[in-house]
């Protein structure tokens, strides 16, 4: 089967890549290099470097006619979002649609859609949040997510196109990007592996639910395969707070120096968790890889590319 996976040289899109060609997969990657990087990808994976809302990218879909596209391409750093969200509104729905058309056009039968399973619902009600509780996004990002996946039910009833939304959780792991809007796990890596000190925002006490990016991917294959279409939470389920991530990954170092603490950054959500059951019982998937686990791999991988 082919697939066509945008931002595949990223983070997240190249371990996707290689989970799709670990199954005897073709797979094409559409990426601008922005963030994303050519060493992260398997030789075997063919690479166009083009842009989501480019005239090339719909060609280049009409062109490979896929079976199934996974969209991963994004802006996602939600501080720029604030800052510029006509910004974040041209990559993250304007590019979505010129993706979304082009398959239209070439009779793709699938769309698996990273969409956040954090941004999507704001300060939430109940812990953790199942699929059904109210997206309230707090950010530009989160509304550009939301309205890729309003965008998707109206391509499915008026055009056909299957799709699943997988809103994710915290995603950490190798290839995680430290610069920019990146994630803690990453920003601490990076730190401890040039002996640098961490520094926590706030008292730490701030909790996100933590899955491996390997299991995302596998996540991904699993939404290809099954029948299900719609919104599913893909995350643990258990809250880890900032402090027990940095003791984690200090551990995992070998470093016993304490953290800094500086002011909390404003706006910040105090609790973010979801609820994974329905993965469980629509797509046949649960998270394997214990945050210890993980950590201490991201770590490996982080200290390993340091040389």
């Amino acid at each position: 089967m082919k697939a066509l996976v945008t931002g595949g040289a990223g983070f997240i899109g190249s371990h996707v890549c290689d989970a799709l060609l670990a199954k005897g997969h073709e797979v094409v990657v559409v990426d601008n290099l922005s963030s994303g990087r050519k060493e992260n990808l398997d030789p075997r994976a063919r690479l166009a470097v083009l842009d989501i809302r480019a005239r090339e990218t719909a060609d280049l879909i009409e062109r490979e006619r896929p079976h199934a596209v996974f969209h991963l391409a994004a802006q996602m750093d939600v501080r720029r979002s604030v800052e510029d969200p006509a910004f974040d509104a041209q990559s993250n729905i304007l590019g979505f649609l010129n993706v979304l058309e082009a398959c239209r056009r070439a009779k793709v039968k699938k769309v698996l859609f990273s969409s956040t399973g954090g941004a999507i619902y704001g300060e939430q009600d109940v812990f953790p949040a199942p699929e059904g509780h109210p997206t309230r996004p707090v950010s530009p990002y989160g509304v550009s997510k939301a309205a890729g996946e309003l965008y998707l039910g109206y391509y499915r009833a008026q055009h056909g196109l299957d799709f699943v939304a997988l809103r994710y959780a915290n995603v950490y792991g190798p290839r995680q990007n430290p610069h920019g809007e990146a994630g803690v796990v990453a920003i601490f890596c990076q730190k401890l592996v040039a002996g640098q000190p961490c520094v926590i925002y706030g008292d730490g006490g701030q909790s996100r639910d933590f899955v491996y990016c390997g299991d995302v991917a596998r996540a991904n294959l699993l939404a290809l395969e099954s029948d299900f279409v719609g919104p599913v939470n893909i995350g643990t389920g258990v809250e880890t707070d900032i402090k027990a991530v940095y003791r984690l990954l200090a551990e995992a170092a070998g470093r016993r120096e304490p953290v800094r603490y500086e002011a909390g950054k404003p706006g910040e959500q105090r609790r973010s968790v979801i609820d994974n059951r329905l993965a469980g019982t629509a797509l046949g998937w649960k998270p394997t890889v214990a945050v210890r686990e993980g950590l201490a791999e991201t770590f490996r991988s982080f200290q390993a590319a340091s040389g």
